[in-house]
């Protein structure tokens, strides 16, 4: 068994223009005020990082960690959560995702989507040089608009439409192996990966390729009602990842999974700060340290009522108080009687 390392924060939710949020050099002192080690940092958002510039130089990454080395704190791992998602979009969301791209590819999907593989491609480089083994993103969906089978679905849509994700992730996934760098998709509704039969269905096109791995996100499987226990000992080996993010359920006569369209605050399954929310981190944190879970434990903070930089700071406490520094020696050494083989052998009434 090994102890999770962190606590970690995921930036994604923190970086804007004020200080100390508008510089990788502030965001890392500010995070480390907080007691985090390790920060999860959003390829997409240049006041932090510039993905292509890292996919080319070793150097620049070094002054990357050298930054937030300064402050004792770790990049844990790159996120193309954005550009992942870009990879397949159905057109439905053609419009709504656009705004994701680069200025120059939007409006066209096809030049959109070759800029986003690109993007993840270039991620997996920037990894390779920070020394980092794991990658988290999205696998975007081509046929999530088809998740509820009303209309009746046709015959193979959704085998055709798996197919095609496949396809276009089975080169990227072998740039990854080429790197050393594990692709951990978030499994996530919204995505085509959105829960472990999905994540199956994926796994066995992409001809069972070890780098297809899993970003571990409890939250999501609160909303779904799925066991996100249970999700842990199945998955064991393709978990790579994990983000500490809480989440509840609370259905009425009135709504209950798909709330009616209301925002988050009113809705019966919304995302909560740590410790606000249903989620058994306890059991979480015994399961993954009893899988020899060697990754980090970082927080996704999202809150529909919680002021952000509130919930960051109760975070640090509550990630630091749940990771198990697991034990070298079992409990009951102390009464080992001192046995060998033979007496073994006696025991069993082998001799």
């Amino acid at each position: 068994m090994r102890t999770l390392k962190g606590p970690a924060i995921f930036l994604a939710q923190f970086t804007g223009d004020e200080a100390p949020f508008d510089s990788l050099s502030n965001i890392g002192r500010w995070a480390s005020s907080l007691g985090y080690k390790g920060v999860q940092i959003p390829s997409w958002d240049k006041r932090l990082f510039d993905v292509e510039k890292a996919a080319e130089s070793k150097t620049y990454c070094d002054e990357v960690k050298g930054i937030l080395g300064e402050y004792g704190i770790e990049i844990t791992e790159l996120s193309t959560h954005i550009q992942g998602q870009l990879v397949a979009v159905h057109p439905a969301y053609d419009e709504m995702f656009d705004g994701f791209a680069a200025p120059e590819v939007r409006g066209n999907p096809k030049a959109r989507q070759e800029w986003a593989v690109n993007q993840v491609k270039a991620a997996i480089k920037a990894s390779r040089h920070l020394g980092i083994s794991d990658h988290a993103t999205f696998s975007g969906a081509l046929a999530w608009p088809y998740v509820y089978p009303w209309p009746q679905r046709p015959a193979g849509l959704i085998e055709t439409a798996f197919d095609e994700l496949a396809k276009r992730w089975l080169p990227i996934l072998d740039a990854a192996e080429e790197s050393g760098v594990n692709l951990c998709y978030e499994i996530h509704p919204g995505e085509d990966l959105f829960d472990g039969v999905t994540f199956e269905m994926f796994l066995e096109r992409v001809q069972n390729h070890p780098r297809c791995n899993i970003l571990y996100d409890p939250s999501h499987f609160v909303l779904q009602q799925l066991d996100y226990l249970d999700f842990i000992d199945i998955y064991a080996d393709r978990i790579k990842m994990f983000h500490v993010k809480d989440a509840e359920f609370n259905p009425t006569g009135r709504q209950g999974i798909y709330s009616g369209y209301q925002s988050w605050a009113g809705r019966a399954g919304r995302f909560r700060s740590l410790g606000d929310g249903q989620v058994d981190f306890g059991a979480i944190f015994s399961k993954l340290a009893a899988i020899d879970f060697d990754g980090w434990a970082v927080l996704e903070w999202e809150c529909a009522l919680k002021h952000p930089e509130d919930g960051a700071r109760e975070g640090a406490d509550f990630i630091r108080d749940h990771i198990i520094r697991v034990t070298e020696k079992a409990f009951d050494d102390f009464a080992d009687g001192g046995t060998d083989e033979a007496t073994n052998r006696r025991l069993l009434g082998l001799d």
